[in-house]
């Protein structure tokens, strides 16, 4: 059994077998923040930060985490990125907001001024049906770390 390090807390859990690690999440731990869209690792929705950087929580098998630093929306929860997002009106059904804000956590910590070419590059994983590209692009420009 391995001991997950999810927002900085220290978790024993069973994740043997083929458990993805958004299941983990969100059956065992509770953190239903990180949403499962497509479950095949192409929407993005359920990005998470593995030691830093953004992955596909669907898709990766949380028996592979052992002694790895786990952070999901609830860890960024004081992040100014989530006010960004409110400011810009860069939600509408929310659903796929979380691993967005995850994602462009990951942006800023390496680029705290990224371009707009930067932003539609980083952020291209990750989906949103209702459309508001525009507004998550302009919620990133000017996010104030």
């Amino acid at each position: 059994m391995p001991d997950f390090h999810v927002n900085g807390q220290v978790h024993r859990l069973d994740a043997t077998g083929l458990r993805s690690l958004a299941e983990v999440l969100r059956e065992d731990l509770g953190l239903t923040g990180t949403k499962i869209g497509c479950g095949e690792g192409h929407c993005g929705a359920c990005t998470v930060l593995l030691d830093g950087e953004p992955v596909l929580s669907c898709i990766t098998l949380a028996a592979t985490l052992d002694e790895r630093e786990v952070t999901t929306i609830e860890g960024l929860r004081d992040h100014p990125l989530v006010d960004s997002f409110v400011r810009a009106d860069a939600l509408q059904c929310g659903f796929c907001t979380p691993g967005q804000i995850v994602s462009a956590s990951a942006l800023v910590a390496e680029s705290p001024e990224p371009t707009r070419d930067a932003i539609r590059h980083r952020m291209a994983g990750n989906l949103c049906r209702c459309g508001t590209y525009p507004k998550i692009e302009e919620a990133i420009l000017s996010w104030r770390g």
